[in-house]
């Protein structure tokens, strides 16, 4: 088995213990046998590109990352699609970081763009994001607009 088949191997594994799936159950929303997916799961075999497109939808990844995810390089299971992992960032002397370029390309980020930065000090939850100050802003008007809404009922 190639390193490719192995980490499609692994990757269905994965996702189908995080689904809390069933080989049969697999088999049935995609329209196989239980073998052929115990078949893919050891690597014995590989699905053919019509049943990678239907597992990927199943699990909600995209077909890239079912198939070449590597969780042993990155230390964590496939995305979920539309979410994404871009690695560690260093912090320099003046709290500056570089943004991954892939990172960059996907959100289209530019020279002088500003983006929000938010925070949570939470025991469990603790951590820092980015947002787009304008996606941020529509967000906090619409809650503002549903409290009132709210409020506006129960006067």
């Amino acid at each position: 088995m190639n390193d490719r088949n192995e980490t499609l191997a692994s990757n269905l594994r994965d996702l189908r213990s995080w689904n809390k799936l069933t080989l049969e159950q697999v088999a049935e929303r995609i329209g196989v046998t239980r073998q052929a997916v115990a078949k893919w799961e050891s690597g014995e075999r590989a699905p053919d590109l019509n049943n990678c497109a239907a597992l990927a939808e199943l699990y909600h990844v995209t077909l890239d990352d079912l198939v070449r995810h590597d969780r042993a390089k990155t230390g964590v299971g496939v995305p979920p699609k539309g979410k994404h992992m871009f690695g560690l960032v260093t912090v320099g002397e003046r709290g500056q970081i570089v943004i991954p370029k892939r990172a960059r390309e996907i959100f289209g980020i530019r020279p002088g763009d500003q983006l929000m930065l938010l925070g949570d000090e939470g025991r469990e939850n603790r951590g820092l994001a980015l947002v787009d100050p304008k996606v941020f802003l529509a967000n906090v008007e619409a809650l503002e607009r549903a409290f009132r809404r709210k409020g506006g009922e129960e006067a």
